[in-house]
């Protein structure tokens, strides 16, 4: 399992570098919006959202990225409109209306938790593209460094009730990784980004990406399920693969406003 996650994240990593940073902006949103049609179709697999709520979550979900990558101006108009219409479809998709609230809660909260964290790293790639190749390296770095350590001497539990594989010293390890993929990302790419900030930006991405990765433990726990599904060979579903970027990206875009990235 070790030899094909490392397998996998070689093939795989180059490939993403390149396409993020060479290709136009449209390409990332492509890329995005099909991530996350995969993560929302594997978020209403696990809580069993079938029909025309699924379609429904989906294609909200999809409307507010877009209406991010043309303006996130409109995004308060999009938001409440696609809750109104996804509690207005259930209203008259089924007459019954008992357990009415658990039928509405997943897709709506599938179109928040995926799609509508995703609308950050839109914003963070009209900073530049080397801001998303930070973030996902530095969550890559952050979990690669958290599951080796944990691995190796992890004893303490971090919060067996969610994730009893999860260690203390896996956290600790989230917070170095994403600390040393960031201060790297500065050496190699970002050369105008200050220590400071990248230390800052490094332990909160670390931070963050664990607070991403239990709850997403939150919820395949609730659900019954280990993965959220197969996609990536070794590495569990898109979901899996994405948790700790959907928690990290906001986090990403508000220091960048901070600390005046244009």
């Amino acid at each position: 399992m070790h030899l094909k996650r490392l397998i996998v994240a070689l093939i795989l990593l180059p490939l993403i570098y390149l396409y993020i940073m060479y290709l136009p902006q449209g390409y990332f949103f492509l890329l995005l919006t099909c991530g996350s049609i995969i993560a929302m179709l594997e978020f209403y697999a696990m809580y069993r959202v079938t029909g025309i709520l699924r379609y429904a979550g989906l294609f909200f979900g999809v409307s507010i990225l877009c209406v991010s990558y043309v303006s996130k101006n409109l995004l308060k108009d999009i938001i409440p409109l696609s809750v109104m219409a996804i509690m207005g479809i259930r209203l008259f998709s089924k007459r019954n209306p008992v357990s009415s609230l658990s039928d509405i809660a997943p897709p709506v909260i599938g179109v928040f938790y995926i799609a509508g964290l995703a609308t950050f790293q839109i914003q963070i790639r009209e900073f530049g593209p080397e801001w998303i190749v930070l973030l996902y390296a530095s969550v890559w770095a952050s979990d690669s460094l958290a599951y080796y350590l944990g691995t190796l001497i992890g004893k303490k539990k971090l919060y067996v009730e969610i994730s009893p594989n999860k260690t203390v010293a896996g956290a600790f390890g989230s917070l170095i990784g994403g600390a040393i993929g960031v201060l790297l990302l500065k050496i190699a790419l970002i050369t105008e980004l200050s220590v400071t900030s990248a230390l800052l930006i490094g332990i909160t991405i670390g931070t963050t990406s664990v607070i991403g990765d239990l709850v997403e433990s939150m919820f395949k726990r609730d659900a019954g399920v280990k993965d959220s599904g197969i996609i990536v060979p070794g590495h569990g579903g898109m979901l899996d693969k994405v948790d700790g970027v959907l928690f990290a990206g906001p986090m990403l875009y508000v220091i960048l406003i901070v600390i005046g990235i244009k």
